[in-house]
């Protein structure tokens, strides 16, 4: 005989609203004390079925842009940035990203001799990304004019 395992919390989605599911049963509460959590707001929910107000925020990246720090000649939303490239995600959260671009485009190089050079990851907003470690290979092709 199979042993039935009662949850007295549950968390689920609603696919249609793209709302957080919140279920309580034999008196729990739950006490959402970051202001939208989840989709909740900073509450304490008793309620055996309550929706949560807010549409759930799972991936806030728009773009992921890939920076290098002797570029010059790119410009994001009007400003100069040293962006190479930048690029929509096509996978879903948690898999393997393979990106290349489509197009080549030289931009100058603000040395003339490059020593070192520092490539980084951010989103849309200029926020450094959260790789987890994940190992990263970006490959340049500089050549002289």
């Amino acid at each position: 005989m199979t042993k039935m395992t009662k949850y007295f919390i549950s968390v689920s989605a609603n696919s249609s609203s793209l709302k957080m599911v919140l279920t309580l049963s034999n008196g729990y509460q739950v006490d959402f004390g970051l202001p939208k959590s989840v989709g909740f707001n900073s509450a304490v929910y008793t309620t055996n079925y309550q929706e949560s107000e807010n549409v759930v925020s799972i991936m806030n990246i728009n773009s992921i842009v890939v920076n290098i720090d002797i570029i010059t000649g790119s410009y994001v939303n009007g400003r100069m940035q040293p962006v190479i490239y930048s690029f929509f995600p096509n996978v879903s959260p948690g898999y393997r990203i393979v990106e290349k671009p489509p197009h080549l485009k030289y931009l100058p190089v603000t040395l003339d001799t490059v020593a070192k050079l520092r490539t980084y990851i951010t989103d849309q907003d200029g926020n450094l990304l959260n790789l987890h470690g994940e190992v990263v290979t970006i490959r340049l092709d500089i050549r002289q004019k």
